[in-house]
């Protein structure tokens, strides 16, 4: 099977690419190297598949139609996982029109090539975000998600949409994906155990956002993976799912696992909440057990102290 992975140089890309290739698949990666962090991040993480004869890599933007229509004249793609996209709440609060072109203009230029060039199957990277500040606890996929609260989670509703129009006009078999904080090696500068991590090391102070009591369902990078494996096993019409492990962890104890990993204490900088941030995540995982085999298998403890094993030999 031949595989287009948009967004390949990624955090969450690459750990696919990689995990693709092991299993055989020929793979199509494209990414655009976005500057929102530093391209040499992108460059090593590419650096360690880039020479696999089974991969074929293009560094082009998906808001470009004519370039990305020529990848898929010049491979025969067989299945679309769809991770491109500018990500981040707080960056779409300053730069709304950018994530609309990225995030729904350019998933719309993908179905369309996908549709003139005889593709009609995709894995579309959602998220948690839109399900805005639900009070039903944990978030369903039953759940009405018609109040989005950042650009950003508005472009992913737009995106599932978009999903379901597709299917629903010519037939497309499409799974759309809510991932819920997704952390692990190789995970972006940008996002707070990272970002919280390396400022611990350094005895720098980290921006704390309330009182601590907000909560993120976060998720391993391994489980992800094998989340997104088991849609691809079971593509078949049109259906969202959300990937998540299904336990809330608050900021405060998110710090506290970081300062027992690290063996160092934080220094907290508080700041009071963000516009566009939700007040917790919490993921509903029966439907991903039941229908995808979803199972996932690492604590918040252990996913934390592989990331961290991972960062210190950076």
């Amino acid at each position: 099977m031949s595989l287009l992975i948009t967004g390949g140089a990624g955090f969450i890309g690459s750990h696919l690419i990689e995990k693709m290739l092991s299993m055989g698949y020929k793979v199509i990666g494209i990414d655009n190297y976005d500057p929102f962090y530093s391209r040499r991040i992108k460059e090593m993480n590419v650096s360690i598949f880039k020479h696999d004869k089974n991969l074929q890599f293009y560094e082009l933007d998906i808001f470009d139609k004519n370039s990305l229509e020529n990848v898929f004249r010049t491979n025969n793609i067989e299945v679309v996982i769809h991770l491109a996209a500018k990500a981040g709440v707080r960056p779409s609060i300053k730069d709304p029109l950018g994530y609309y072109n990225t995030n729904v203009i350019g998933t719309l230029n993908v179905l369309e090539a996908m549709k003139e060039n005889g593709c009609k199957k995709m894995i579309f990277a959602s998220s948690s975000s839109v399900y805005g500040n639900n009070k039903k606890l944990p978030f369903s996929e039953d759940d009405n998600v018609d109040c989005p609260i950042s650009p950003y989670a508005a472009t992913k509703k737009a995106g599932e949409l978009l999903c379901y129009t597709y299917h629903h006009l010519y037939n497309f078999d499409i799974f759309c994906l809510r991932f819920f904080t997704v952390y692990g090696p190789r995970q972006r500068p940008d996002l707070a155990i990272h970002k919280f991590a390396r400022l611990i090391i350094e005895g720098k102070p980290i921006p704390f956002y309330g009182d601590g009591s907000s909560e993120r369902d976060y998720t391993y990078i391994d489980d992800l993976i094998d989340g997104i494996l088991g849609a691809i096993k079971n593509l078949k019409g049109y259906d969202i799912f959300n990937l998540g492990e299904s336990n809330a962890i608050s900021l405060s104890k998110m710090v506290t696992t970081l300062e027992n990993t690290i063996g160092k204490k934080a220094i907290l900088n508080n700041l009071p909440p963000q516009s566009g941030d939700v007040d917790k995540t919490f993921a509903d995982i029966s439907k991903a057990k039941e229908k995808l085999g979803y199972n996932p298998k690492y604590s918040f403890e252990n996913g934390v102290s592989n990331f961290i094993n991972w960062l210190s030999l950076k």
